[in-house]
């Protein structure tokens, strides 16, 4: 017997000539996006095109994340709740993603990282402003972060925007106010610039939420419990990331500061104990059997 050719022929319908067309480079881009790594360290050290690359694809993601809680937001203004849903549903999935992502740069070594360190100076996480956007959109609000940005005029004009609209929360609270819930009117009025504080009487709507899905004549208010939940989805799918992101420099460089002057570690472990929809917890503990 012959040895079988263990190739595909191409098909004859496959467009082959793209001198005038567009190309799967051409759209995405590639060109740019893959000269777009620019490793510091001198000689170049192997594993910092990792390092850089991780933070990059980062970025993509959460600039798609931004892209869609802005939309889910739209959408909640507009009482169309299906609609946002979905729009969390595929932020849920990208932090998922993101969380992933770290076991690839846990890969790196101390004793690797530390030969090209040095080459970040002052660059760092920190400065990511597509991460305080996020956190922004979210609630965490901190006027005093956009100081980190007075250097690039874009970035901090993004965040100050940012910082004057509603979050996905305050949009969230305002929906179930239309729908009839009884929202005290401090949460609704609150100044948005500011991050969420702690509501007791917003608790009291919740537990009448939940609550009321566990009717086994039928939920009045199914979908506004089904948000809540994808809400609190959501958040925990944040801490998970923020606590890998913990482990993998602790792993990593251990209690050193961080490049860009934060005290590393402990600044991170600080991090978890931030929350942004508080209520959402509380009423796990106000629920009776």
């Amino acid at each position: 017997m012959g040895v079988a050719d263990n190739t595909r022929e191409i098909e004859s319908t496959i467009v082959t000539d793209l001198r005038e067309r567009m190309s799967y480079g051409s759209y995405l881009g590639l060109d740019t996006l893959l000269a777009s790594q620019h490793p510091r360290s001198e000689p170049e050290h192997h594993d910092e095109l990792l390092f850089i690359i991780q933070h990059q694809s980062t970025e993509l993601w959460l600039k798609l994340v931004i892209h869609e809680l802005d939309d889910a937001r739209a959408l909640l203004a507009a009482d169309q709740l299906g609609a946002a849903l979905k729009r969390i549903a595929r932020v849920k999935h990208i932090q998922e993603v993101l969380t992933q992502q770290w076991s690839v740069l846990a890969t790196l070594t101390p004793t690797e990282y530390v030969q090209f360190r040095g080459a970040l100076a002052s660059a760092s996480g920190f400065q990511s402003a597509q991460y305080r956007l996020v956190e922004f959109a979210l609630g965490n609000k901190h006027e005093r972060m956009l100081q980190v940005f007075a250097s690039n005029p874009a970035d901090h004009a993004a965040l100050a925007a940012e910082l004057e609209r509603p979050s996905l929360y305050d949009e969230f609270l305002r929906l179930l106010a239309r729908r009839g819930h009884a929202v005290p009117d401090e949460v609704l009025d609150r100044d948005v610039r500011k991050a969420h504080v702690f509501s007791e009487p917003l608790v009291d709507v919740f537990t009448r939420i939940y609550t009321d899905a566990g009717q086994p004549e039928g939920a009045e208010h199914w979908r506004e419990y089904e948000a809540c939940e994808e809400l609190v989805d959501l958040e925990d799918n944040f801490q998970l990331w923020r606590f890998r992101h913990l482990r993998t420099v602790s792993r990593t460089i251990g209690m050193k500061t961080g490049t860009g002057g934060s005290s590393g570690t402990d600044f991170l472990r600080r991090a978890l104990d931030l929350t942004f929809f508080p209520e959402l917890y509380a009423v796990r503990t106000r629920l009776e059997g």
